[in-house]
């Protein structure tokens, strides 16, 4: 199996703007190659790995299983949340799509690919973009999950973003013609905001952030500019202390949070305790003003509560801790992080993370401009978790409710987003040289979303007919 960038990068120094190799980080005393040098340097790759290539999608090879690696991937979840997890990628093509980044992460590794290796989201898909609270408790419009983010193909992103703003374009009823202008939008964006920032100096491109003041210099559309408005007034709503009577009630003068089995249920005592004793090494973690911050609390209870897609059968897990009154509350979330599903297409079998929550916690503050300032990772029982706040605010566009202009619209901030997260990192000056100023790329993005959601529409069938045959379990009214 190729590793990434392998067939566009021999016999060439690339030089990237910053290094997204923790455990190599350049000396201060080094001087980087001059930008301009890294712009032809990407300029030059063309000649290898043409813009149009990108375009390309072939399957190639006979051994292509997509239940095989959906399977692979259930390996060590929970078994009787398999049958949910399944349930809901079988509901869509894209809640197949949402729920097989490990289907798509081996796809995409074959294809053509310039090398190029910012940090990079690992699951782009238009989902994956949503509102949340900054620290300031301001609301911000970013890319929000990054259980997959490694350093990778930055192609690999934004194939995954614009395959889904086609299948989801398909999901809404858009034609075939609004699918194509939403991934033209969405890869016209990308460009020309990976342009912008590789000229931004890069302290400069740690601060660039869309929030809902920004928004308004963004042309979104009335549907859109509603569901964003809509969007915006639930994900206020999402804070700890108003998610206290729908989770929790008392029982002998303690809060307690409600079981709702089989997504909210109970743990016995001695898991209970581990998930504490794994708590108290996450303040460790923490910068010190939220460590002490977070000493004025205390745990009241915890549970196991399945979330997402890609997720379920994962552990994760949810701890109510209360101040000095019981109206002041946190809720925080404890979501186990495995190996990205990227990392053997980029190293192979050797383990470049020792802990892969500290991996999700550093890619995400790689990648969004302000994060949540809980942010951090423990182990529990061998198993190594990410926590962040469960209610901060979190809300995600309904695609269900906007036009096929307002796709396009929307798919076009993703794409900035996701140009902007890539640009903090690593190689956006050879990204920009590369991608130029034509439409090339996005003539070729919309050739491969197509064909991608064509694939994606058969590989959902084809784990239809697992679920059929009973190789794949499924759970009713999941």
């Amino acid at each position: 199996m190729n590793h990434v960038g392998k067939q566009a990068t021999e016999g060439h120094d690339v030089v990237s703007d910053g290094d997204t190799d923790r455990l190599a980080y350049q000396s201060l005393r080094k001087r980087p190659a001059d930008r301009s040098e890294r712009y032809a340097l990407g300029k030059a790759l063309r000649k290898k790995v043409p813009r149009s290539s990108l375009g390309e999608w072939r399957i190639g090879r006979e051994d292509r299983d997509p239940i095989a690696l959906v399977e692979e991937n259930h390996e060590g979840r929970i078994p009787e949340l398999v049958a949910v997890r399944v349930a809901r990628m079988a509901a869509s093509p894209y809640g197949f799509l949402r729920g097989s980044a490990v289907v798509m992460a081996d796809d995409v590794a074959r294809l053509p690919a310039t090398g190029i290796t910012p940090v990079v989201c690992g699951d782009a898909h238009l989902g994956n973009v949503g509102f949340y609270a900054s620290p300031e408790r301001d609301l911000v419009l970013d890319l929000n999950d990054f259980d997959e983010a490694h350093p990778g193909s930055w192609e690999w992103d934004l194939r995954r973003l614009v395959a889904s703003t086609w299948v989801a374009g398909r999901e809404t009823g858009a034609s075939e013609k609004k699918c194509k202008q939403a991934v033209l939008t969405c890869a016209r964006s990308y460009r020309e905001e990976i342009r912008y920032q590789a000229n931004q100096a890069l302290f400069t491109r740690s601060f660039e952030r869309l929030d809902m003041d920004r928004m308004a210099l963004h042309e979104t559309g009335s549907s859109l500019d509603s569901e964003l408005k809509r969007a915006a007034k639930r994900a206020r709503k999402r804070t700890s202390d108003r998610a206290l009577p729908r989770f929790t009630t008392e029982n002998g003068g303690a809060r307690q949070i409600v079981e709702e089995p089989p997504l909210i249920t109970r743990l016995p005592e001695a898991e209970a305790e581990m998930v504490a004793e794994g708590l108290d090494e996450y303040l460790m973690t923490l910068d010190p003003h939220w460590r002490r911050l977070l000493g004025g609390y205390t745990l009241v209870d915890v549970a196991h509560k399945v979330v997402g897609v890609g997720s379920v059968g994962l552990r994760a897990y949810v701890a109510l801790l209360e101040g000095s009154s019981k109206e002041d509350v946190i809720f925080l979330q404890l979501k186990q992080a495995r190996r990205s599903v990227l990392a053997r297409h980029v190293h192979g079998d050797k383990a470049l993370h020792e802990h892969q929550g500290q991996r999700v916690v550093e890619y995400q503050k790689a990648l969004q401009t302000v994060s949540d300032p809980l942010l951090g990772w423990t182990t529990v029982d061998d198993r190594q978790f990410y926590v962040r706040q469960f209610r901060n605010m979190k809300g995600a566009v309904s695609l269900k409710n906007i036009s096929g202009k307002a796709l396009a619209n929307y798919a076009g901030i993703a794409g900035r987003l996701l140009a902007k997260g890539h640009a903090r990192t690593s190689g956006a000056s050879m990204i920009a040289g590369y991608v130029g100023k034509g439409t090339n790329l996005d003539k070729a993005m919309a050739t491969f979303a197509r064909a991608y959601a064509d694939q994606t529409e058969a590989d959902h069938e084809a784990l239809l007919a697992a679920v059929e045959s009973g190789r794949m379990p499924i759970a009713e009214g999941a």
